[in-house]
């Protein structure tokens, strides 16, 4: 006969504590096993980096190691979820299947709502928890903003385990030895994975780090430190994030750092409201958020589109700014709206042009932020401030000594600081002089600055008087501003 068991599937929540479906399996008190899997069908998907699958491999063995008291073990799967939930039940007697509500991308629901047709039809129960204070099936945001605070007020949950006697699961959905090498390959520069090492940046951040969030956030350079540097932990779910909001709330050095740490406090409200959005309409991975400017045509260069890949524009502090992301996974706020400016404002080029580009590249990436946030700088949303960045004007404010140019771009390294910001300025024997040539050493801007952003305020601007654009912009509103 059978074993009768339940299953715990982890998806984005790779961690022991603050977890229901951990929880709820160790109170059913019937045999449970763990499992995450590598879903094939979505691993094709252009949104996927290898370094995501680096990061959530590396956290699956944080987990297993903290598990392993217990007996207990996250099994890894490859394969098509629905074939490896059929293998399951032929294996097992499986009662209910636990797991923390996702939202995804449309691959990610339609794969939830097969395996969801096939449970039912077995008779087996699947529980889903909502995460993060983001809830599934809302119309509009009237009382999320208290609804939310409510959640992150409740108390953490504690997961104990009691050890299990359930033999490890044998199952021939193995991962391919190719990406079995590649997960095992992990980048120095890249942020180390796991419950463990999420907790020592939150430590670092409130005890010491954390004091000129502030007046770093914006930095290229100073907020690498300054930041927290939290966001790859609470993307694959190392940390909740009512683990972060109560532990900075609650720390003695909160008073200390009150406004740094109530500035932190609200970028985790923005982050879940922001992934609630997409919750609600996930269809703005391919789709502008308000439909009129389906209508605005942008320009489909591929000679434009490959430079601002391959860091190649010309414009130093754009330049770096992908060559520190390509090599570390993570670059501020401001740096990552100054790139996704310049790229479709700047370059006039389709947002979905780039924005699977730069998901690749986001160690943190998170669909619910990344693509809202995308057509936000972008300007397709109708009802946010339309944010140019002058790439210059950031630079000589933000990175006034060149330190982050030249640490990313060594082509630069001699350029003295007069001329770093904009070294296409440097007359023919300065270049001599230094060693560079524009156009050959370093590339000569792909585009003017000034005239490209008086264009994009014409041709963007503009359009938001189109009758469509004013239309979509009461829906939007209707259906995800807070009301009163």
């Amino acid at each position: 006969m059978p074993y009768k068991i339940n299953v715990v599937w982890i998806k984005r929540d790779l961690r022991t504590q603050d977890h229901e479906p951990l929880f709820f399996a160790e109170k059913a008190n019937i045999p449970y096993i763990i499992l995450y899997i590598f879903d094939a069908k979505l691993l094709k998907h252009p949104d996927v980096g290898v370094r995501h699958l680096q990061f959530i491999y590396q956290s699956i063995k944080a987990l297993n190691t903290a598990l392993e008291p217990y007996n207990k073990t996250l099994s890894v799967f490859y394969g098509a979820s629905l074939d490896i939930f059929k293998f399951l039940t032929q294996q097992y007697e499986v009662e209910n299947l636990f797991s923390y509500q996702e939202s995804g991308i449309q691959k990610s629901w339609d794969r939830d709502i097969g395996v969801s047709k096939f449970l039912k039809n077995k008779g087996i129960h699947w529980q889903e928890f909502q995460q993060n204070g983001v809830i599934r099936g809302l119309k509009n945001r009237k009382n999320w903003a208290g609804l939310w605070k409510e959640f992150m007020q409740q108390p953490v949950l504690e997961n104990n385990f009691k050890k299990t006697e359930l033999p490890i699961l044998k199952h021939p959905f193995e991962l391919p030895e190719k990406l079995k090498r590649q997960l095992k390959s992990y980048p120095k520069l890249y942020q180390a994975a796991g419950e463990k090492n999420a907790w020592r940046y939150l430590n670092s951040f409130v005890e010491n780090r954390g004091k000129n969030y502030q007046r770093h956030i914006s930095k290229p350079t100073e907020s690498r430190i300054s930041c927290s540097r939290m966001s790859p932990f609470i993307s694959w779910g190392n940390l909740s994030i009512r683990q972060v909001f109560q532990y900075v709330s609650n720390h003695p050095n909160t008073q200390n750092y009150k406004r740094a740490f109530s500035a932190q406090l609200t970028r985790l409200h923005w982050h879940c409201h922001f992934i609630q959005k997409f919750e609600m309409e996930c269809q703005y991975e391919t789709r502008c958020i308000n439909a009129g400017y389906e209508l605005l045509k942008r320009g489909a260069n591929q000679s434009h589109i490959k430079a601002w890949k391959t860091a190649n524009t010309g414009i130093p502090l754009i330049d770096a700014c992908m060559r520190a992301l390509e090599q570390t996974g993570w670059i501020n706020f401001r740096m990552r709206a100054l790139l996704v400016s310049f790229f479709t404002l700047n370059l006039d080029q389709d947002w979905r042009e780039g924005v699977y580009h730069l998901a690749r590249l986001f160690l943190d990436y998170e669909p619910g932020i990344h693509y809202p946030q995308f057509q936000m700088q972008a300007g397709t949303t109708g009802i946010n401030t339309i944010r140019l960045y002058n790439p210059i004007k950031n630079s000589k404010e933000l990175d006034p000594n060149g330190v982050f140019i030249k640490k990313w771009l060594p082509e630069l390294q001699n350029i003295p600081l007069e001329h770093i910001h904009e070294p296409w300025n440097m007359s023919a024997m300065e270049q001599s002089f230094y060693n560079l040539e524009i156009g050959k050493d370093y590339p000569m801007p792909i585009v003017n600055l000034n005239e490209s952003a008086k264009a994009a305020r014409a041709k963007v601007w503009g359009h938001r008087k189109h009758p469509l654009v004013q239309k979509e912009n009461k829906r939007i509103l209707n259906t995800h501003v807070k009301r009163r």
